[in-house]
């Protein structure tokens, strides 16, 4: 019945707009599972869905004990218990509760070894002059002082800690000049891993970030509902939180202990195509 609605619906829209709907799928390839986090103490910001949830599954999956943090109880609780992690109630923009709440993560787990620095907003405004200083306070507030400062409260917290690692979610769109504040916080993101992993390599943090391009989730509005046709990419499909959450994995592992300061954009070629609007 579901694919019965789909041709119906492909078809529907052809002799409206006399333009077809194209259809892609990806075959994609995820790891099985090896133990590569195990001992691994974990906590993801904006883990109660999309690409935070999906990370939060993985690193499960690879044997990692895992923290979860939102702003909306239900969804978290429901992920937590899907995923078999634990969970907390954290708004990063509530800049009052960062020293208590890494501290109760510790307490949470017996100890702390990596961050991902994952919550994230965009108000896609469209242009600079759609731009309200609420908007654009909002996402400077998400998307770089609450992971700056949260970050700095992780150093100063687990200094017992060994192999300590550092993960933030930045975006394509840092590769590339913006006049809307996601873009813009997301450069200053890509800038402040690399300035982050030369101030602590002495102290062995190793600090990177995935960049995804357009990916299925509730933010960007694309569904996963199979179709995975995205024209504004350069392979003309979204990416799935699962195939970057592989990514993300990689990065917090050992097996990246040689790896500080790297951005890896999760987007196929689109970083190098200047034309990507």
């Amino acid at each position: 019945m579901g694919r019965l609605s789909a041709y119906l619906k492909r078809g529907l829209h052809y002799v409206i707009s006399g333009q077809p709907i194209h259809e892609v799928r990806a075959n994609i390839t995820y790891l099985s599972p090896s133990g590569s986090l195990k001992g691994k103490k974990v906590f993801i910001t904006g883990g109660g869905r999309g690409l935070g949830k999906a990370m939060a599954r993985k690193f499960v999956g690879e044997g990692a004990e895992v923290v979860i943090a939102g702003r909306n109880e239900e969804t978290l609780r429901s992920a937590a218990i899907e995923i078999g992690c634990k969970w907390i109630q954290f708004d990063v923009t509530d800049f009052n509760r960062h020293e208590e709440t890494i501290h109760r993560v510790k307490d949470m787990m017996n100890g702390l070894d990596v961050l991902v620095n994952n919550a994230g907003i965009s108000l896609h405004e469209g242009c600079s002059a759609n731009v309200s200083m609420e908007q654009f306070d909002a996402q400077v507030n998400c998307n770089l002082k609450g992971c700056y400062f949260l970050t700095q409260q992780f150093v100063k917290q687990t200094n017992e800690e060994s192999n300590r690692s550092v993960l933030f979610v930045s975006s394509e769109r840092g590769f590339f000049s913006d006049d809307l504040p996601y873009g813009l916080t997301k450069a200053a993101v890509n800038s402040l891993v690399k300035g982050l992993a030369y101030r602590y390599v002495q102290k062995h943090i190793r600090v990177n970030a995935v960049a995804p391009g357009v990916t299925s989730s509730d933010m960007t509005g694309v569904a996963m509902d199979g179709n995975l046709y995205y024209p504004c990419n350069t392979d003309n499909r979204a990416y799935l939180p699962e195939e970057v959450a592989e990514v993300a994995s990689f990065l917090i592992s050992d097996a990246a202990g040689c790896l500080s300061g790297q951005i890896l954009c999760c987007n196929e070629a689109k970083s190098v195509n200047p034309h990507w609007r």
